[in-house]
């Protein structure tokens, strides 16, 4: 059974992943034909992972908390998240399309620094995404 947060999670990272990624991949040599591709794959990936990665994020950030809550804490530990969950299954998504081992590797480090700055704005949409799915209460008449 699919629940309002599985919903938000997949739909944030899809919609976000599309963007963001190729935007990337496209800025560190990938080809047109390539990053598509990789973003294609990357959909049933994200699909069957962005529950997951919510539930990781939500998991990290209990544990973080402890250090604080402060925008910096919070910056860090999305980021953390989102690079130690991201970085392996995106290395496997670019390996998939044929490309070299170069640019594998600029695809990873252009995507990691990426991710370290787009961890916070990528947990902001997520959250916001939650809220969006969350349902209305509407008062009686």
């Amino acid at each position: 059974m699919f629940n309002r947060d599985m919903l938000a999670d997949t739909f944030a990272m899809v919609t976000f992943s599309i963007i963001i990624g190729m935007t990337v991949e496209l800025m560190a040599g990938l080809t047109f034909d390539q990053s598509l591709q990789s973003r294609l794959l990357s959909i049933p990936v994200n699909l069957f992972t962005a529950r997951a990665y919510g539930l990781y994020r939500d998991w990290l950030f209990r544990r973080g908390s402890k250090i604080g809550q402060g925008f910096m804490q919070m910056a860090l530990l999305d980021a953390l998240a989102y690079v130690s969950f991201q970085i392996p299954l995106y290395a496997s998504l670019v390996i998939s399309t044929g490309a070299g081992v170069e640019q594998v590797l600029m695809a990873c480090a252009g995507q990691i620094g990426a991710m370290l700055i787009m961890g916070r704005p990528y947990g902001i949409y997520m959250q916001y995404c939650r809220l969006w799915f969350k349902p209305v209460a509407i008062p009686a008449a």
